[in-house]
């Protein structure tokens, strides 16, 4: 501190203490300490007043984030940056929650606005069900945030060292299977925990999935905290709760979650992931490193059992959960919920689209928005295969809206290469990624439908432009993990292989089998692979079983045409950066 006496010089041949550099996680920890974004709201009016050059660094690396804004990268990636993330433009990109998915029209054409006014008429749907613009100025931000908050939805808590938007079944009150509509479950969640000042400082982000259909479309799995219908006989009475699990995530250490013995009754639901998240909140060893601060690592990292979480929790609580009861398991269930599909309401339909990796315009929001007010009962569904969802239509309607989304470049019938694509933001708006994604997602998914029309297996494709796993490529059928590779005297987009992701009864992370290759190279390696698959599948046998036949070596074979080497997934040494200490995108 100043305290306006002059510092004495070291005597000689004495070194001056040089204080510890501040890591990224001590940074911060401390700006969570010093101020709540979500009480800072006039920060924002007053940044859009006095131009983008206002904005102090604090903002620009952390507050942002609680309220769903990140800065936009300049489309060079992690590549053209230090420090593990490349560098931002002048624009920024804007999250919006979605608990459950749940959407109204009145409220897509609201974002539909200003995606045409502010954001270049781009969106992108996410895994989680939100929906995100991009090319947002400082100026923008706070109409944007004003116009979302008219129609009863916000982008905060959507980013940032906090709950993340409570994903669940996008056929929540409507599917014909569910054991129950846990969506009101979900958005109480939602409302006890996002932008909730006890819980805007976590160690990091916080993700919860509640279901209650049979095949766990939300993939509990792979959240820190998920929810899943489950029912028990006592006394020939029936009651659903749910199975509780703790500590999925993805990211470059995927961890599938650990299930506790534990019944949860519906009442007691908001409590229980109230408990979890203060369980959460509360450890300390998990705010040393960015990078081993999520729920999962007090299991990979800090020895704790599904019996230690479970007491901590009953202690929590102040009672004893009920033991868990058997559930089933879904098998291998491919649920993007594209199509037409009849509801449990007698009459009534649901109507998917498929939106190809994602990416929407502002008059294809519009479009989808008319035709659920005039078709159905203006009630909309975002789901974690990033497609949009049309509820409550009459049968004799359908027609007309299929027709309708079809004419809007919403196929509601698809390709399977088409239905199973799944790509993060890559290069074009991120400032982690190694590779260009959603561009080049759409060009694999065409050269694959001309190369293998006759492809009949349902496949899940997912594209990730770096480590981060934003794409979820660990529980695809085949993952592509964002690399550079040389060629000649120029660095080039490639991709690493993972075969074999599955979640369900069959929970697997997906492979690494050595194999990279130039991006441009990749719609080869796979018709060489898909090709062997239908000439030598078993009968009835699914990409999963068919991969868990063959070695490494043997799969690496398959897909080069040749016996190939392995070759490590990370990047060579020169290239390498703290890429997730910097923070994943989704």
């Amino acid at each position: 501190m100043n305290n306006g006496i002059a510092a004495e010089p070291c005597a000689p041949g004495v070194a001056a203490v040089v204080p510890p550099k501040e890591t990224k996680a001590q940074r911060v920890e401390r700006l969570k300490r010093a101020a709540n974004p979500w009480g800072r709201l006039e920060d924002i009016r007053a940044f859009a007043r006095a131009g983008r050059q206002s904005i102090p660094p604090e903002w620009m690396g952390a507050y942002f984030r609680w309220w769903g804004i990140y800065s936009q990268g300049d489309g060079a990636g992690v590549l053209g940056g230090k420090g593990g993330e490349g560098k931002a433009n002048n624009y920024f990109m804007m999250r919006i929650a979605l608990p459950n998915g749940l959407l109204r029209s009145n409220q897509l054409r609201a974002i539909a606005d200003i995606c045409k006014q502010h954001a270049r008429s781009i969106a992108d749907l996410t895994v989680r069900q939100n929906i995100q613009l991009h090319w947002l100025s400082i100026e923008a931000i706070p109409e944007a945030i004003d116009t979302l908050a008219a129609v009863g939805l916000s982008p905060k808590s959507a980013c940032g060292d906090v709950t993340r938007n409570v994903t669940g079944c996008p056929l929540a009150g409507v599917a014909h299977d569910e054991l129950l509509d846990a969506s009101p479950v979900a958005l109480a969640i939602a409302k006890e925990l996002s932008g909730n000042s006890e819980f805007y400082n976590l160690p990091r982000k916080f993700k919860i999935s509640v279901t209650g259909c049979p095949a766990w479309c939300s993939y509990p799995e792979i959240n820190d905290v998920g929810l899943t219908a489950v029912e028990r006989f006592r006394d020939s009475l029936r009651e659903v709760g749910f199975s509780v699990r703790v500590g999925g995530g993805l990211s470059a250490d995927p961890h599938l979650g650990v299930r506790l013995d534990a019944f949860v009754r519906y009442e007691q639901a908001v409590q229980v992931v109230r408990a979890i998240a203060e369980i959460f909140r509360d450890q300390e060893s998990l705010r040393q490193s960015r990078d081993r601060a999520r729920l999962k690592h007090l299991f990979t990292e800090q020895g704790w059992t599904a019996e230690r979480f479970l007491g901590e929790l009953n202690r929590r609580l102040g009672y004893l959960l009920d033991p868990g009861v058997p559930e089933t398991l879904p098998q291998d269930v491919y649920r993007d919920h594209v199509g037409v599909f009849p509801q449990k309401q007698t009459g009534t339909f649901t109507v998917g689209a498929g939106v190809l990796r994602g990416r929407i315009s502002a008059d294809q929001m519009r479009a989808a928005a008319d035709l659920a007010e005039r078709h159905g009962n203006s009630e909309l569904r975002t789901t974690n295969m990033q497609n949009l969802l049309i509820v409550n239509v009459p049968k004799a309607e359908t027609a007309a809206v299929v027709e309708g989304l079809n004419v809007a470049g919403l196929p509601v019938t698809a390709s399977t290469f088409w239905r199973g694509a799944i790509a993060c933001s890559g290069t074009e708006f991120c400032k982690l990624a190694i590779t260009e994604t959603k561009s080049y997602t759409r060009w694999l998914v065409e050269e694959l439908e001309e190369r293998l029309p006759q492809f009949d297996q349902q496949m899940k494709l997912h594209v990730t432009g770096c480590p981060n796993s934003c794409g979820q490529h660990w529980i695809a059928d085949i993952g592509l993990e964002g690399k550079k590779i040389k060629q000649g005297l120029e660095w080039v987009d490639a991709y690493y292989f993972c075969v074999g992701g599955a979640v369900g009864e069959f929970q697997a992370i997906a492979r690494p089998i050595g194999y990279r290759c130039a991006a441009t190279d990749v719609p080869a390696a796979l018709e060489r692979l898909l090709r062997q698959y239908l000439a030598g599948r078993n009968h009835n046998e699914n990409l999963r079983s068919y991969f868990a036949r063959f070695s490494d070596e043997e799969l690496r074979a398959q897909l080069a045409g040749e016996i190939v080497d392995p070759v490590l997934r990370d990047l060579p040494q020169v290239l390498l950066h703290d890429r997730v200490a910097a923070g994943a995108m989704d």
